[in-house]
């Protein structure tokens, strides 16, 4: 590769997963084009997309529909699988598994799959709040809303905040579709040019290679940037979000996104039949 290439803008986000597939790239472990790292929360990273921000990004796949016409989806790097869905938290036993209308519903952001999801399966639900994923439990012991979609970490650690699991997102999802729950992956700007995105591809699977034959290697990268910092907890959530789809996205991964594809256009006919739509 050209050394007078330009330094292409990287975003991922700081859950286990990307960090422990872009573990060798960030510490530079292997060899790979120029690339300037912005890790953040996966809406910011949504909404740096929008903006054109980002060369090369992680993305939730709700947001990846909006984006079809700029950028690829590339065959690396996806968190997609089964029980790895958004659960819906209830601040209280006492309260129903549906939000009603006079409760606050907290998301983790409008471009996120967790929030396409809660309103293809809760659609009388009222409009959710959205908010930085990692303030939702907060918020919910603190009082402050009823009830939180929640996702990364959060799958995890529910239980030792006080809180309840209403639904889960996924399990609703793996039921109705008979498929894998497509959560997010990575992007990448069609205008590279399709040598310049086959470049980027291999290098990332090298990095995630790198991970999986030796996932100590990835620990002290995981730690940095992660909510929870339990081993044990980073590494379950490995073993949850990264798997054989996430090396390479496959069949079953391309007809998991035409299945989100097509529920996220239903959605959005409901939407628009519905007064004041």
């Amino acid at each position: 590769m050209s050394k007078n290439q330009k330094t292409l803008r990287v975003g991922i986000s700081t859950c286990p997963n990307d960090t422990f597939a872009f573990a060798a790239l960030l510490e530079g472990r292997i060899e790979a084009p120029p690339m300037e790292f912005e890790l953040d929360d996966v809406e910011a990273l949504n909404e740096g997309l929008m903006e054109g921000r980002f060369d090369v990004a992680k993305a939730s796949f709700h947001a990846a529909l909006h984006l079809a016409d700029r950028y690829c989806v590339l065959p690396v790097g996806a968190a997609l699988g089964y029980g790895v869905g958004p659960l819906v938290l209830k601040a209280s036993p006492s309260l129903p598994d549906r939000p009603r209308a006079e409760d606050r519903v907290l998301c983790p952001g409008a471009w996120t799959t967790a929030t396409l999801l809660y309103r293809l399966f809760v659609p009388e639900a009222p409009e959710p709040e959205q908010v930085v994923f990692s303030e939702i439990m907060p918020a919910m012991t603190r009082g402050e809303a009823e009830y939180g979609v929640v996702i990364h970490e959060g799958r995890f650690t529910y239980p030792d905040q006080g809180l309840e699991m209403a639904m889960d997102l996924g399990a609703r999802w793996e039921e109705e579709m008979s498929a894998p729950l497509p959560l997010g992956g990575i992007l990448a700007r069609r205008s590279l040019g399709q040598d310049r995105i086959d470049a980027i591809t291999a290098t990332i699977r090298a990095s995630l290679e790198a991970s999986r034959a030796d996932p100590d290697s990835a620990l002290p990268e995981m730690r940095r940037h992660a909510q929870e910092f339990d081993d044990e907890v980073l590494r379950e959530h490995v073993r949850l979000y990264v798997n054989d789809t996430t090396l390479e996205l496959g069949q079953e991964g391309r007809r998991a996104l035409e299945l989100l594809e097509e529920a996220h256009n239903r959605q959005r006919r409901d939407d628009s039949r519905r007064p004041g739509g």
